[in-house]
């Protein structure tokens, strides 16, 4: 199988890791890729937000398989142009990815669908903002409603940040806040069958004890010990399952990645978010794990065939991946700086480049991630931070206590 993955961050590297791993994948090409990716496939160069140019290129390289990693392409109708040209893509129709697109439209159909999530008012002038902000009081959650790279959303108790941040975004989406432990639950559908990954724990705050700015996450680890047994169970009957059942209802069937966004509330699992595919760094970590072939599951998404596939088989042990991230991140982070360690095995390449003289060097906000497995989640912790003690990167920082709180025990529903 020839296979196109299309991206460029962590989550691509890690993707790319499994497909490489995959012996039904003879040929693997990544566009536009990174150093890390570059160690198990080849590179081309293409825009990858340009339906026109990625669908091309799959015909050029005879792709039997494209697969999408991240959601602007998505959202760009990058899927429908690889469909159109015959070509088997794993990734949602434009249509289907407003499910991330639009924070509105996915309160929408979770509402149409009976599914359990915070209430909510969409909100596009100052003054709806002020009026839901006092209707639900604070904590206060405020989302733009587009995309915004992970980075779309404050939660803040300070009324006054709450409203600049609605002012600045111009369509939002309000929401009550949603108590308890969060857990991101990764769904892979051919739009009927649905296959559910291992549920992973990120870390959205750049600060240990979450504290400071919202990222596109600092860290993650798998599995949970502390989660309820039947959390995926009830997560695909409740959530999942109705969702994919309201989205074929409106003539837009959602085949792809569906990343569930949750919080474990006294109420039970409530929906924060929907995603339209892998999050970046729980694949890290869930990808870790995952035994079954890669390149065979996305392919049956991808062809409607996923109800023919056997079930899922799991590594044991654990999985931790650290985010190091560039100096000033989450603001605009400073590049160009020199990286060593980067090539260790374990870790994942996200914000790099190669210079001309072949040095590595800092091209993004999170630069690397460091996974690593082990025999329990302790051990995986250990070894994932012994990886960050080998990178260094000046100006460079990381959270401290991943996966901490759950190997100390202190977790509690």
């Amino acid at each position: 199988m020839r296979v196109l993955l299309i991206g460029s961050g962590g989550r691509e590297h890690a993707l790319a890791v499994g497909l490489a791993a995959d012996p039904s994948v003879e040929r693997l090409t990544a566009a536009p890729g990174n150093p890390g990716i570059a160690t198990v496939a080849d590179l081309r160069e293409v825009r990858a937000d340009d339906p026109a140019a990625v669908a091309a290129l799959a015909v050029e390289l005879a792709a039997d398989l494209v697969v999408i990693g991240p959601e602007a392409p998505l959202v760009a109708g990058v899927a429908d142009a690889v469909r159109a040209k015959g070509i088997a893509c794993f990734g949602p129709s434009a249509a289907a990815a407003r499910l991330e697109g639009s924070k509105a439209f996915a309160k929408d159909v979770m509402a149409a669908a009976g599914v359990p999530t915070g209430r909510s008012h969409a909100c596009t002038t100052p003054e709806q903002a002020a009026a839901a902000l006092d209707e639900f009081g604070a904590p206060y959650v405020v989302k733009n409603d587009g995309l915004a790279a992970g980075k779309g959303v404050v939660v803040t108790s300070d009324r006054e940040v709450a409203l600049e941040h609605a002012r600045d975004c111009g369509r939002v989406v309000i929401e009550e806040f949603l108590d308890g432990p969060e857990v991101s639950l990764f769904v892979v559908t051919d739009g009927t069958a649905a296959v559910p990954l291992m549920p992973a724990q990120d870390f959205k705050r750049v600060a240990d004890g979450d504290e400071g700015p919202n990222t596109g996450g600092m860290g993650a680890y798998a599995p949970l010990p502390w989660a309820p047994a039947d959390l995926v169970e009830r997560v695909m009957a409740e959530t999942v399952m109705p969702t994919l059942a309201e989205m074929r209802e409106r003539g837009t069937p959602f085949a792809g990645l569906l990343y569930v966004g949750l919080a474990l509330t006294g109420k039970g699992p409530r929906v924060i978010e929907f995603n339209a595919r892998f999050g970046d760094p729980e694949t890290q970590v869930v990808l870790a794990l995952l035994a079954s072939p890669l390149g065979g599951l996305l392919h049956a998404a991808a062809t409607g065939t996923l109800a023919d596939l056997p079930p899922l088989r799991w590594h044991g042990g654990s999985a931790v991946t650290v985010v190091v991230a560039g100096h000033n991140y989450p603001g605009t982070p400073r590049t160009g700086d020199v990286i060593s360690g980067g090539e260790q095995p374990g870790v994942i390449h996200a914000g790099t480049a190669r210079r001309a003289d072949g040095a590595l060097v800092s091209a993004g906000g999170r630069v690397l991630s460091a996974t690593a497995t082990g025999p329990d989640l302790a051990a995986a912790r250990a070894a994932a931070y012994a990886l960050v003690d080998g990178i260094k990167l000046e100006g460079s920082h990381h959270r401290t206590d991943i996966a901490l709180g759950a190997v100390e025990g202190r977790i509690k529903l």
